[in-house]
Order: structure tokens, then C-alpha cells, then sequence
């Protein structure tokens, strides 16, 4: 049996503990907030006072931080997995990060004995807890195979997207530059909706079982017309984070992004207004300017 271990437990990296646990593997974790790393006791792992004692007691070792800095202090830093890590030991990269930063990262480990699977996730803080993430994983074959036990413990869709490390993250900033987009429209529609004094809820039918309905679309008008725009596990620096670095590829390739660009300024505004929301608290920006609000019914 491999032992697992997960580096940063928030919403998401608590949700690959909870299901690797779940699936019968040992699992330790660390995170910066001390909280979060009590709290994998309750789930059934082992709380590691830092991520160098992840690394000496795991074979495979997730790493669910925020930025490439982060991601490469874990893994190449002072007490880092690189050092910490037996020869044999594999990083599973589930951070979302620039594909440039991953490149780097990847080929300092070239030789070492260290290898890595670079597999950012799709489907949020439900799909994490839940099992069923979307992974886009870049390896060697051999690697995937070996590691796919521990994968599919957390995962309901693996797609084996490319060898190289980096192209997973490639393909997860196109995905973003899309969710952008869709996020977008949908605070926008949102917010028309609302200052033509149309219910909420008649707004969630109709787009729901619409051409236009999907799970994007759906969950996003759940949570506006119920006024959830904190802690429903989407806060907002990570979309905006993730469409930084869509735009920034766009940029590297030569690749005009306009309804991206226009999501960038909608998150940005967002995330200036109200720095602790979620991605949803975006309409209220947008229903602040046109003075209306969309609410599940219908203001008498």
C-alpha cells in the first residue's frame, strides 16, 4: 500500500486527504494554518508538523498550494520534498500554476530520483470533497500507471493529456479562460435579470433547462439568487489567479483572449471590492452599478 501524503489542506487539499484516507491509504498532510492540519486527525490521517515530515513518511506526495513560488519552495526549498523524499518517491502537482513555472520545476528534478505528475483539477470544492475531480495529468506512461491507484481514489475522470510536464497545466489555463468567460455572462445575465425585475428562481428554470444550462452556469445562479457569496468553497483569488495565467499564455503564444480579458477586469473588480468573497460576490459589483439585486423570488 503507498503511502500518500497532501501538502496544503484547504478546501481543496483537505478533500484529496478525506477521499485518500476513504480509499485506505496512509495519509499524512501539512498545512501553514495550523487548523487545517489539526483538523486531518478527524479525517483519519496523520498531522505532520511540516512538509519535510510529509515527505520523509510518503511515497506519493500531492501538492495543493496556491502559486509557483509555493509549489516550489515544497518541492525544491530548504527542507523541501526534493530533499526529504526517498529516491522513488513521486510529487503529484494538483496546484494550478503557470505551465512555464512547472517546466522548470519538473526538469530540476530530472535525475534525482524524484519524480513528478503534473495533474492540475477541475471541479471545485464538491468535486475535492466528493471524489469525482477532473485531472489533467502529464507524466511518463509508466508513471501514471503506477500512480493511478492513488488518482483515481480522488478522482472520477482521469485524462492523460501529454509526457511532458507542464502540458497538464496548459490545457487546465484553456479550461480557465473558458470558465472565465461562462462565469462572466452568468453574473452579467444575473444582474440584467435583476434590474428587469425577473424572479430568481424563474431565471435558474429557464437557464437551467436551457441550451445555455449547464453545471457552471446552474451552481453559479444557486449561489447568487440565495445570496451565498462567502465560504461555498470558490473564493475568488483562485479564479483570478487562474485567469493571470490563461491571460499570461495567451500573451506567451500570441493568442488574443478578448472574453477572457473582459473576465480578468470582472475578477478583478470583484476581488478589489470584496477580497473575501467568492467568485459569485462578482455580481454584486455589477448589481451595486445598476441598482437592482437578483434574489431567489421576487421583491414585493
Amino acid at each position: 500500500m503507498m503511502r500518500c501524503g497532501v501538502i496544503g489542506l484547504g478546501d481543496m487539499g483537505s478533500g484529496l486527504a478525506k477521499n485518500l484516507v476513504k480509499a485506505g491509504f496512509p495519509t499524512s498532510g501539512f498545512d501553514l494554518i495550523p487548523a487545517r492540519t489539526a483538523a486531518l486527525a478527524d479525517l483519519g490521517g496523520t498531522p505532520m508538523q511540516n512538509g519535510a515530515e510529509v515527505g520523509a513518511a510518503s511515497d506519493v506526495v500531492y501538492v495543493m498550494v496556491m502559486t509557483g513560488a509555493e509549489v516550489r519552495d515544497v518541492i525544491l526549498g530548504k527542507g523541501g520534498l526534493l530533499e526529504t523524499m526517498a529516491p522513488g518517491g513521486t510529487v503529484i502537482l494538483t496546484a494550478t500554476i503557470k505551465p512555464a513555472d512547472a517546466r522548470e520545476i519538473g526538469a530540476a528534478l530530472n535525475g534525482t530520483g524524484l519524480r513528478m505528475i503534473d495533474s492540475p483539477v477541475s471541479g471545485g470544492y464538491p468535486g475535492a470533497q466528493g471524489g469525482t475531480l477532473t485531472m489533467m495529468a502529464a507524466g511518463a506512461p509508466d508513471l501514471l500507471d503506477a500512480c493511478a491507484p492513488v488518482m483515481e481514489a480522488v478522482s472520477a475522470n482521469i485524462h492523460r493529456v501529454g509526457e511532458v510536464i507542464g502540458e497538464g497545466q496548459t490545457v487546465k489555463a484553456c479550461l480557465q479562460s473558458l470558465l472565465g468567460a461562462m462565469f462572466s455572462a452568468t453574473f452579467e445575465a444575473a444582474a440584467l435579470a435583476a434590474k428587469a425585475g425577473v424572479p430568481g428562481q424563474v431565471i435558474l428554470d429557464v437557464f437551467s433547462t436551457s441550451s445555455g444550462g449547464c453545471g457552471v452556469v446552474n451552481n453559479a445562479l444557486e449561489k447568487i439568487i440565495d445570496r451565498q457569496f462567502e465560504g461555498t468553497g470558490s473564493h475568488i483569488n483562485t479564479m483570478h489567479k487562474d485567469l493571470t495565467i490563461s491571460m499570461a499564455l495567451g500573451e506567451e503564444l500570441g493568442v488574443p483572449l478578448h472574453t477572457a480579458a473582459a473576465a480578468m477586469q470582472i475578477f478583478t473588480a470583484g476581488r478589489t471590492k470584496y477580497p473575501n468573497g467568492d467568485n459569485w460576490i462578482c455580481t454584486r459589483v455589477i448589481e451595486e452599478i445598476v441598482g437592482a439585486e437578483l434574489h431567489r423570488k421576487a421583491a414585493k
